[in-house]
């Protein structure tokens, strides 16, 4: 079964993951650095992302660096952007709502 891109951000370690490596390529073990569990954990979370199509792997040498992939980010954020459109008219709605009551108060 393929996990989708909301499956893979659901998640608050993988979203960590992903603030980690949009700053730069980083290493498996690198990644691990910044968390309180094992390295199989942190392998099981870049191979759900990677799944995904939110992160590629790179060979340089013996390493393996993870970067993100920002088109699939890209995704995330369209999907939003027709919430965002709704969030936005209902606070304007209710800017103008509290300006009325507040001109009705003086």
């Amino acid at each position: 079964m393929r996990r989708d891109i909301f499956q893979a951000i659901a998640d608050p370690t993988r979203r960590a993951i992903i603030a980690l490596i949009a700053l730069q390529a980083m290493t498996p073990n690198a990644i691990a650095d910044n968390f309180n569990f094992t390295r199989q954990a942190v392998s099981k979370h870049l191979r759900i992302l990677k799944e995904c199509d939110l992160i590629k792997q790179q060979t340089k040498g013996r390493e393996i660096y993870y970067t993100l992939q920002i088109e699939k980010m890209k995704e995330i954020d369209e999907w939003l952007h027709q919430y965002r459109k709704i969030w936005e008219s209902r606070f304007s709605q209710l800017d103008d709502l509290l300006l009325t009551i507040k001109n009705k108060e003086k």
